[in-house]
């Protein structure tokens, strides 16, 4: 049976009819083939450069091929078989460069380094800009997320807990929910990129020999010529950084997926406690506004934790490079930066419409005569008897109110006048009083105070 409409495996090319939701154009032009070429070139023309500096190839040679190199561009359909043949695109693209430059100084591209570098490097390349990308748009949705979580620090609704209403609580709340991890995403982003934006140069088996003596300094000065840190080693084999970016990603997709989840909740018919985005109609029922954004918000986090699961897998990555284990990366890779980036874009729309609708919050938390309020009366009763016996008294006053109707409060009042005990009084207001204090910590803690 055929299947859908799906994005592209490689993430590169998502289907156009599926590009809306799946899709994050301005990534994905990071992780084009063009893109990939062009970053390859730039390597390629960096090491010409330093390798002149350092008197490792002729300065006549490195001239000529930063000229050249320059403004070439390699078309991608060119290198398509010599890939197949070969696993990388790496040699084709080498043989491409070195007729361009031409004698007597073509020999001398790519002098002294092996695919993995310019693969590898020119993948930390692309890398640096997606992660900017990423991370202005986190900025944002987490100062969006704060304004809300502010705006509704003490707007009251019922906190559930297993599906159930609890304990009183706020939309701050739960909005700060959403946010805190979302701001440590930020902190944990940029503990990574120095751990992430590595050059890579090791030559064919990643100990530099035929660069001899000045192995590490060309490594040392590709590092500074490209931007990128330089590591104490080549790391070709070493793919740790890639998977710390790999859940990375998952992680914010996830936190978003889990946004996406409350909205439907809360946004379903019978709730419809928070509404959030346009909703999109059904080809039916007049009367729908499905939650299309909230719910690609939990697909991309489901794409995105599988995804991640195959770049464990290229941890795997025996003695001196491992093709089984590497290419798992150019599948599952740009998934992973495509989806994280798609999400973010559908978070930020979401976060900037969110509609809560009180009235329907209040009658949550009345549904049941006010049983929400069940564990503050049962603690206020605890400073007159032991808290189990108190918590016995409310639940037999909940169960009253199940079997004859009236309110928790009522119900309570008449067992405890008949135990001559004082009845306590509810306190949703302490528990909204708790919930903004907790957010104005958070947004303290933030660097957002009010």
């Amino acid at each position: 049976m055929a299947s859908g409409p799906r994005p592209d495996v490689t993430g590169t090319a998502p289907n156009p009819l599926l590009a809306g939701l799946y899709g994050d154009a301005e990534v994905v032009a990071h992780l084009s083939p063009e893109a990939e070429i062009g970053a390859m070139i730039r390597f390629e023309a960096a090491l010409a450069r330093v390798e002149a500096r350092l008197g490792i190839i002729p300065d006549e040679a490195g001239a000529a091929i930063d000229a050249v190199l320059g403004g070439l561009r390699i078309p991608a359909e060119s290198l398509a078989a010599g890939t197949t043949a070969a696993g990388v695109p790496v040699p084709g693209l080498v043989k491409a460069l070195r007729s361009a430059v031409g004698a007597p100084h073509g020999g001398y591209v790519h002098w002294g380094a092996t695919s993995q570098d310019a693969m590898d490097t020119g993948l930390v390349l692309r890398l640096g800009p997606i992660l900017d990308i990423l991370e202005q748009r986190l900025r944002r949705l987490v100062d969006l997320l704060a304004g809300e979580a502010r705006r509704h620090a003490r707007l009251p609704m019922a906190g559930r807990t297993r599906s159930q209403i609890a304990t009183p609580t706020t939309l701050g709340l739960r909005i700060a929910a959403w946010l805190a991890p979302l701001a440590r995403c930020l902190d944990r982003l940029a503990e990574l990129r120095p751990r992430l934006l590595v050059v890579q140069l090791g030559g064919a088996s990643g100990n530099l020999s035929i660069l001899g003596a000045q192995g590490p300094a060309a490594m040392e000065a590709l590092a500074a010529e490209l931007g990128l840190a330089v590591p104490a080693k080549p790391w070709g084999t070493e793919r740790d950084g890639l998977v710390e970016l790999a859940n990375w990603l998952a992680m914010v997709s996830g936190l978003l997926g889990r946004i996406g989840a409350d909205l439907i909740v809360m946004g379903r018919s019978e709730i419809a406690e928070l509404a959030a985005g346009q909703g999109g109609g059904s080809s039916t029922m007049p009367q729908k506004a499905n939650p299309v954004a909230a719910e690609t918000l939990i697909t991309l986090a489901r794409i995105a934790a599988a995804q991640t699961g195959l770049m464990q897998a290229a941890l795997i990555h025996t003695e001196e490079r491992d093709a089984t284990a590497w290419a798992i990366e150019w599948a599952a890779l740009p998934q992973l930066l495509t989806a994280t980036g798609a999400g973010v874009t559908h978070a930020l729309s979401l976060a900037a419409s969110l509609r809560p609708a009180p009235g329907r919050m209040q009658g949550a938390m009345a549904t049941g005569g006010g049983a929400i309020e069940a564990e503050a009366l049962a603690f206020a009763l605890a400073r007159h008897v032991p808290l189990d016996e108190a918590q016995a008294i409310v639940k037999a006053a909940a169960r009253r109110v199940a079997e004859a109707g009236g309110t928790l409060g009522e119900r309570l009042t008449e067992l405890c006048h008949a135990r001559g005990l004082p009845a306590p009084a509810p306190g949703s207001g302490d528990a909204t009083d708790a919930a903004a204090a907790l957010v104005e910590r958070l947004l303290d803690a933030l660097g957002r105070p009010g």
